[in-house]
């Protein structure tokens, strides 16, 4: 608060306000406080379609709330020799990253605007750029943009069902060139589809699926930039880590998670990767992610319900984390869903 310096003329003012009179001052600023933050959530709420489903008003300012107190209470340790942090801007490009979200969002129910394609499909698709991101050994995010690109050109764009592949390579050609060193020949993009569709084709797509964009593709940030930080809360634990990672990917093959920002599919990602390692969502989680626990319990029921499914062990994210290399993340999840089954969750029943 900024306080003006009193005139010369005026006379000292005494302070004899009583410890009872300070604490109703203080409770009346604290009042008018949270009834400023209420106003604003619900502004926010009314100008912007909701993210999340079945999160009330009254629950997202509960939760509000509780944020704001262990942010006010809760001492971080800054490592400034963690350089891959940035200690000395981290608070300014996570605010940055947050104002890009909501621009680079699909529309989570485009597929009402199809004609030929369904969710199935999209599944399917996606499955299969995940296959060829593990072959051609691509950076994690170029897997991220790809999807991404596709549910968003989608969102604008009416494709058949022969067209659907062509969109999937020609988003992780563009995707490639945004993240990789040495990106893929558009003829290896060729090759990827086994000759499906000519180099020319995918030239032309590029410039379709751009346009469409307007150009907007390096705006996306991946839910791993968020992981990094939330990891911070166990010291950057490996188990949790990497069993958060595979189960951020499994959300890729699930369209709800559509509605979805990157920051909350990271913290429902690594809020299930702790439980199921049997460990708590306690304040320094918290106060990294910026959600509470009752928030993400919705998205773990959705990836468990995932992981129960009878084809998921055919997908191949399921097969890359099955392997040594990622300490057969995919298979531990599995059991342990499977021993931790609730039945499915409330707005969705569990699909055969």
């Amino acid at each position: 608060m900024v306080v003006e310096e009193e005139a010369a003329s005026d006379p000292p003012v005494e302070a004899e306000t009583s410890s009872d009179q300070e604490a109703e001052v203080e409770e009346l600023v604290e009042a008018e406080e949270v009834e400023a933050i209420d106003e604003a959530l619900e502004a926010s709420l009314e100008k912007s379609p909701r993210m999340w489903p079945d999160v009330d008003t009254e629950r997202v300012v509960r939760h509000t709330r509780e944020i704001e107190k262990i942010k006010a209470h809760f001492q971080e340790e800054v490592d400034f020799f963690d350089t891959t942090m940035v200690s000395e801007y981290a608070e300014e490009i996570f605010e940055y990253m947050e104002n890009l979200e909501e621009d680079i969002m699909p529309n989570p129910d485009y597929m009402d605007g199809q004609n030929e394609i369904n969710w199935s499909m999209r599944q399917t698709l996606v499955d299969w750029l995940l296959q060829v991101h593990l072959r051609w050994h691509m950076l994690p995010e170029t897997l991220w943009i790809a999807i991404n690109i596709v549910d968003r050109f989608l969102t604008r764009r009416v494709v058949s069902l022969v067209k659907l592949q062509l969109v999937g390579v020609t988003a992780m050609f563009i995707a490639a060139k945004y993240e990789e060193i040495l990106a893929p020949s558009v003829d290896e993009f060729v090759f990827m589809t086994e000759n499906g569709f000519k180099r020319e084709e995918i030239l032309k797509g590029e410039r379709i699926v751009l346009q469409t964009l307007d150009f907007k593709i390096s705006q996306y940030c991946s839910p791993y930039s968020w992981m990094r930080r939330i990891s911070k809360a166990d010291d950057y634990d490996l188990h949790t880590r990497t069993l958060g990672k595979f189960l951020a990917e499994v959300t890729l093959l699930d369209h709800r998670f559509l509605r979805c920002k990157p920051s909350l599919i990271a913290a429902v990602s690594m809020y299930s990767a702790r439980k199921m390692l049997g460990g708590k969502w306690n304040d320094a989680f918290v106060y990294h992610s910026g959600f509470v626990a009752e928030h993400l319990e919705q998205g773990h029921q959705w990836i468990c319900e995932k992981l129960l499914e009878e084809s998921f062990k055919e997908q191949h994210v399921c097969q890359k984390y099955a392997h040594k290399k990622f300490l057969k993340a995919s298979i531990y999840a599995i059991d342990w869903a499977r021993t931790h089954q609730t039945g499915p969750s409330d707005d969705t029943k569990l699909r055969k």
